[in-house]
């Protein structure tokens, strides 16, 4: 089984998100992480889905949404070079004797502190899965209070794979044209 990466370029209206997901559900896959945003076309959103999967079956998914009427363009990326981020929220306990330590800790993460209460600070960090994986390892050990994290966010680097959007596939009732 392989993390696959698909990214879409869909519907900006109710029931989209839904839909794709529910072709995920129905052949038995796990959605790890979706996220979704506004595009920089207008009334189109990106999604990015992450599921663990064998590459047929993956593939039989994607074709499926791409015959989606509200899906403009899908890809799956995984094998591409991509550039991938997730943002993670972290509370971590805090006393005046730890709080220079997680203060270290956050620096070499390269990561902020973005609000400091009198038992704990709030953690930002962005990165890829396993800077995040690595961040939370050593703030175990303090006491993690709650995390919030998104979901994988990716794209290809440079040229290596043309957008969704450089794509300029539209669809009228059903059918794509170029």
């Amino acid at each position: 089984m392989t993390k696959h990466t698909i990214v879409a370029l869909v519907a900006d209206k109710p029931g989209v998100l839904n839909h794709m997901a529910s072709l995920f559900r129905r052949r038995g896959f796990n959605i790890e992480s979706i996220a979704v945003g506004h595009s920089e076309v207008p009334h189109r959103s990106r999604m990015t889905i992450v599921v663990d999967g064998a590459n047929t079956m993956v593939e039989q998914v994607r074709k499926q949404l791409d015959k989606v009427v509200d899906v403009v363009k899908v890809f799956d990326i995984t094998g591409d070079a991509m550039i991938a981020r997730e943002l993670a929220l972290i509370k971590v306990t805090a006393t005046s004797t730890t709080r220079s330590e997680i203060i270290e800790i956050v620096d070499i993460f390269r990561a902020n502190i973005v609000d400091v209460a009198s038992d704990s600070v709030t953690i930002e960090v962005t990165g890829d899965e396993n800077k995040i994986n690595s961040l939370l390892k050593l703030l175990r050990g303090f006491g993690i209070k709650e995390i919030a994290k998104t979901g994988r966010i990716a794209m290809a680097r440079g040229a290596a794979r043309a957008s969704p959007v450089e794509k300029k596939a539209t669809k009228a009732k059903g059918k794509k044209t170029s």
